[in-house]
Parts: C-alpha cells; structure tokens; sequence
C-alpha cells in the first residue's frame, strides 16, 4: 500500500461501531503507520479477495474467537487445562499452521516459543533476511515493538511498592507540563484511560517520522505533538490505546528513579526477572545475532528494511530488544506478578472493557479471551507475548516484518491459528476493524478528521492503515500504524 505505516501510531479510540473503509491516499496510510506503534493486539480488518494464493490453502480469515465456530482439539480431547498435549501430531498441525500463515501473508520469518505442562515448541520459519537468504533462529533479536509498555508498566508498579508513586496521584504530582494533569492519575495512563491525544497520531510526527526514519525525538518533542491538541475525552472515560500515556510514564520513572529510564528497567525489571537476551539500547544499535526488519511504512510504499531505523519516537512505549526465549520467560513473569507485591499485581490485572468482545486492558497489559500479556508492532517488527494461567502455558511470536495482511497484523493471525489448535477454549481474538472518532479540532494527514482502530493495547486493535491517522490498540500488540 502506499501504505506509510510507520511505527503505528494508536489513535484516539472510543468504542466504534465496526464497518469498512475506502482505500485511504498514501498520506492517510502514512499517518496509520504511525499508529502502529501500538502494537497490542493485531487488528483485522473488514473481509475481501483472499488475493488470490493457492486455491486448495485454507484461506487465513481474521475472525474473532467468540463469533468463530468451536475448535475441537487437534488431538481429539484438551486436557482439563484447555490447553492440547504437544503429541507428534498436535506438533505436525502447529508445524503446518504456521507455515500457511507464513506462505500466505507473506512475512519473510518467525520464531514461535511455546511452554506447557506437557512439553514445549521452540522453531523457527522463514528467513531473518532476505538478502543473504539467512534462516531465522530462535537465538535472534528483534524489536519488540508495545511489549515494552509492559516493562515501562512494570517500573511504575516498582516505584509503588518502594513508597515513591501512588496509583491515584494525580500525574501533575511527579510530571510538569500534561495538560489537564492534576485530574489525569497514573492508573489512568497505565490502563490507557487519560483522554489525552496521542502524539503518533498527529499529523506533523507522521509525516516527520515516515520521510526522516532516523529522525532523534526527544520525550518531551513526542509530546509536544500530542499536547497541541485537545484531550479526546475527559479522564477515566473510555479506552484509547495512546502511545503518550507510556511517553509520560517513562518521564515518571525517571524523575522518581532517579536515572535514565532505559536505566531504570534494566536494574528493576530486566535483570531481576532473568531476561539476558533482552535491552533497552539507545541509537538505532540492536545486538548481535540479529533478524533484519522489513516494512513498508515508507514515504512510496515499497519494502524496506529497517533494522536500523531510529526508535526514539517510541522510547518507553516501544523501544526494547528481545529474543523468543526471553519472551516466553517475561510473559509468565508479567502475568504472575514475580516481580511485584501481590497488592499490587492485583491491580494490575484489573481489566477494564476496551470495546473489542473478549478483550480488556489492565496496568499495562491484556487479556485476550483467557491469554494476558501483550503485543507490539513497529516498522520492521511484530511480537505477541502472552500467558494462559487456566494452563501454566505460554506463547510468544516474534515476525520481522509489520507488513499488514489484508488489513489484519499477522502477528495476531499466527496467533490466532495457533491458539485454535493448541487451546481451542481459548482463542487469541482478533478484534473486528472499527471506525474512531478523532480528537476535537484534529484531523488526518489528508485533511480528514477520520480515525480508527490500529491494533490498540488492550488487546484489540483494528486496522490502522484501513482508515484515517488515529488508531485505537496496537495491533499489542494490538493489540495494534506507527504502531508500538
């Protein structure tokens, strides 16, 4: 698509009435890309042509869980736990799924990472780049895009349980500067209720973003974009996944952490849960191994790899490392709440409605139809990091490519497929594309004042790229075209 997705950006979300839209100019799909820093769940967008792959293939459809018919085990039975013994067969059809899903969206590579009681799956698919015809390997790092909300989200809930930040302070108590500060609290950043317009959906940071990919934004820059519009709903109200509300926590962590916030999460959140493969770098350094990222959030439309991209522009809301092991180990710490007091991970877990059935958003988290924990997508990248606790089991997915499948994020359609045939009780969902309205007085790239859904945090997201410059979830991930 002239599809100048870039990190997709979230767009101001309210819950919305689902329908399709018109194609939008390339200019319009830039805006979207910057919505796809939301990277929560992925989101579909309306049916169309199956464009035309392989007739005798099952066709890959973006179907949510709950209007989906019901999967019967692979095996013939799920264990008490819903989740399917990882027999030779199940492995064969998990092996099969994802290279169909592979083959038909067209995404160059992906690790995918399962645990459960009675066993594990750990394999790679694809390429990790498509110059040198590499293969992809699970030993890899990739850009993981919104999973890093839930580390930033992690901080903060550090920071309470030493006594520094309470939930319901207001944020004007430790942050200068957010407009309508002293009745936003940090619950309502963390849980993606502040009301505030989304910096990534701004027209001005779309454009700079998608024609300057190295551009250096600084924090306070980012918001700035976002700050010059007016709130979209007042405080508390409604879900809108928005990449500002993580800009504005990471500023938090580092006036009561006292050190940078990439800092910050190393020493108390990276290192004590374990998590050696994974950082929060600075510059457009990524280590070594490493999977090249491919995109088509450019000014044209046309593939490139953006390995090196500068990921400033989503900082705390987007900016971390990781490899699949990591992630299957962070998704159960996350979701657990090893590193946090139990007071506290309760309040994390406290999910709230995000308009997409099946879907709610905690502190920094979701839950999707029974799955917690988290999706991401960036130019370049895509991942899904998520824990069944019914189960003890994990799923992490991590894709070098944001590239959308018929308007879908492919990371929410592997994990779709993947969950029919390994928990057929609980199917990641993939939420229906949704039309959003935009903040007052804002308007699209092109002049339109049009949003949607981009793959938002809670777990739902709709296609950004589909409609106008404001997305709800990340496609989370998105969970979440700038997306994160």
């Amino acid at each position: 698509m002239t599809k100048t997705r870039r990190p997709r950006p979230a767009v101001p979300r309210s819950i919305a009435v689902p329908r399709c839209t018109a194609t939008p100019s390339p200019v319009r799909r830039a805006g979207a890309a910057a919505l796809a820093l939301t990277g929560l769940l992925s989101a579909a967008a309306c049916s169309g042509s199956s464009s035309g792959k392989q007739a005798a293939e099952p066709v890959i459809t973006a179907e949510p869980a709950a209007l989906s018919p019901s999967y019967a085990s692979p095996s013939g039975s799920t264990s008490p736990n819903g989740v399917v013994a990882l027999t030779p067969d199940v492995t064969a059809k998990l092996d099969a799924a994802v290279q169909r899903v592979l083959t038909q969206t067209g995404v160059p590579g992906i690790n995918v990472g399962i645990i459960t009681p009675g066993g594990t799956y750990l394999k790679s698919f694809g390429v990790a780049d498509k110059t040198a015809g590499t293969a992809m390997d699970p030993s890899l790092h990739l850009r993981i895009g919104s999973e890093t909300k839930t580390f930033t989200a992690t901080a903060v809930l550090r920071l309470v349980d030493q006594g520094k930040v309470g939930l319901d302070d207001p944020i004007s108590k430790y942050v200068d500067g957010v407009p309508g500060g002293d009745g936003i609290t940090v619950r309502e950043l963390g849980e993606m209720r502040s009301g505030l317009f989304p910096y990534s959906s701004d027209p001005d940071f779309v454009n700079t973003l998608i024609n300057d990919p190295n551009h250096v934004f600084t924090p306070d820059q980012l918001l700035a974009y976002g700050y010059k519009h007016p709130a979209v709903s007042p405080p508390g109200t409604q879900f809108q996944y928005n990449n500002s509300n993580y800009i504005i926590l990471g500023k938090l962590v580092e006036k009561l952490g006292g050190q940078p916030a990439e800092q910050f999460i190393t020493d108390q959140v990276i290192t004590p849960a374990s998590l050696s493969q994974t950082s929060f770098p600075s510059g457009t350094s990524i280590p070594s191994p490493y999977a090249h990222g491919y995109t088509e959030q450019t000014p044209t439309g046309a593939i490139a790899d953006a390995t090196n991209w500068d990921p400033s522009w989503a900082w705390t809301a987007g900016a971390i490392v990781s490899t699949v092991s990591d992630l299957e180990s962070w998704a159960k710490t996350l979701a657990t709440g090893t590193l946090v007091k139990p007071a506290t991970q309760v309040e994390r877990l406290k999910a709230l409605p995000t308009g997409d059935a099946g879907v709610g958003y905690g502190f920094g988290l979701f839950k999707n139809n029974g799955w917690i924990g988290h999706n991401g997508s960036l130019p370049g990248y895509e991942s899904v990091a998520v824990y069944l606790p019914q189960a003890q089991s994990t799923l992490a997915l991590q894709l070098n490519t944001d590239v959308l499948y018929q308007g879908s994020e492919p990371s929410s359609l592997f994990a779709n497929e993947i969950t029919k045939i390994l928990s057929p009780k609980y199917v990641y969902s993939i939420p229906p594309s949704t039309a959003a309205p935009s903040a007052p007085a804002s308007t699209s790239a092109s002049g339109s004042a049009s949003g949607s859904p981009s793959g938002s945090a809670s777990g739902s997201a709709s296609s950004s790229a589909s409609t106008g410059i404001s997305p709800l979830l990340p496609a989370g991930n998105s969970p979440s075209t700038v997306r994160a």
